[in-house]
């Protein structure tokens, strides 16, 4: 009864606490770029670990994301190493359709460069791999949908970063680079005439244009300020993501023309909390709530969410 008070409460206080959402490629949720991560030196920290997590993610049109994740965490050469994979299970509706299927594969290792009484550094590299080339289509009029329903970026990734983390403060930088454009072909001449017999015209055209995509680089800060207590813990930050070069893509479509469309780059921020409730030193369970606060003018990527919840169980052994 206690437990189901204080979760009620503290499910309401994160409802109230946000203003903001996510524009994340993957990085933010890896090795030392992560949010709500550990800190005790009373009881040694166990890096061996496997959390499930259920998100949901609002857009701003109309497809919603769910993703099911698998987060899977081993120790390799010693106790200060690392390594990280996640599988992610996606699946997206909207008004254009439904997709689903295996999301991009996220992997890292972390090695901890610096650890005292009053902090912790820790250092991270990694990649994305594609599960497929970002052209799925619809069921009824078997057309490319946009990137908003794809269930991966359809890029090959690199992924590094750097944490500091003590008992009440999180910060942390890290940057990610796509090495590939993707085979996206949604176009707008496509779904004009068909969606709403031609009459939902200024909806298609609010999607912008992805053709054979390649995403910029991407760099990401994270500031968190963590409140710990004996089972509970809370966290409160902001997350900036900088889209530092313009993204490119093929127009007009099959043209065999690459431009770089202006405002694709500069600040999505986001605001992030989290609350935890720890079983016992091995299990717990924590939700993750953020908001967006701004975007970029321009973003073919479909990366951009309004609201995102995440409910995580974790094992760490």
């Amino acid at each position: 009864m206690r437990f189901a008070l204080l979760f009620s409460i503290m499910v309401s206080t994160l409802r109230i606490a946000l203003t903001q959402g996510c524009s994340d490629a993957g990085f933010c949720t890896m090795g030392a770029m992560k949010p709500d991560q550990p800190f005790n030196k009373k009881i040694p920290v166990k890096l061996r670990s496997m959390e499930v997590s259920f998100y949901r993610g609002t857009t701003t049109l109309s497809p919603i994301v769910y993703v099911a994740n698998l987060d899977m965490s081993f120790n390799i050469i010693d106790s200060k190493t690392f390594f990280q994979i996640k599988l992610p299970y996606q699946a997206v509706t909207g008004n254009f359709g439904n997709t689903a299927g295996l999301g991009d594969i996220s992997y890292c290792i972390t090695r901890n460069l610096f650890s005292s009484e009053q902090f912790d550094i820790s250092f991270t590299v990694g990649g994305k791999i594609p599960s497929n080339n970002s052209n799925l289509k619809d069921d009824k009029f078997n057309l490319p949908l946009p990137m908003y329903y794809q269930t991966s970026l359809g890029t090959y990734d690199a992924i590094a970063g750097i944490s500091l983390v003590s008992r009440k403060w999180l910060f942390a930088t890290g940057i990610q680079h796509p090495f590939n454009k993707n085979g996206n072909r949604f176009q707008w001449a496509d779904w004009d005439p068909v969606y709403k017999n031609g009459e939902g015209v200024d909806y298609v055209h609010k999607y912008d244009k992805a053709y054979k995509l390649k995403r910029g680089t991407d760099v990401m800060l994270r500031i968190e300020r963590n409140f710990r207590f004996s089972r509970f813990n809370f966290t409160a930050g902001l997350l900036p993501i900088f889209r530092i070069t313009r993204d490119e893509i093929e127009d007009p479509p099959a043209s065999g023309t690459r431009i770089k469309p202006d405002g694709t780059t500069g600040m999505a921020l986001s605001g992030i909390v989290t609350a935890g409730y720890s079983f016992n030193v091995k299990t717990g369970v924590r939700l993750l709530v953020g908001h967006k606060i701004t975007q970029r003018d321009v973003n073919p990527d479909g990366l951009t969410r309004n609201m995102v919840t995440t409910l995580s169980y974790f094992y760490r052994f």
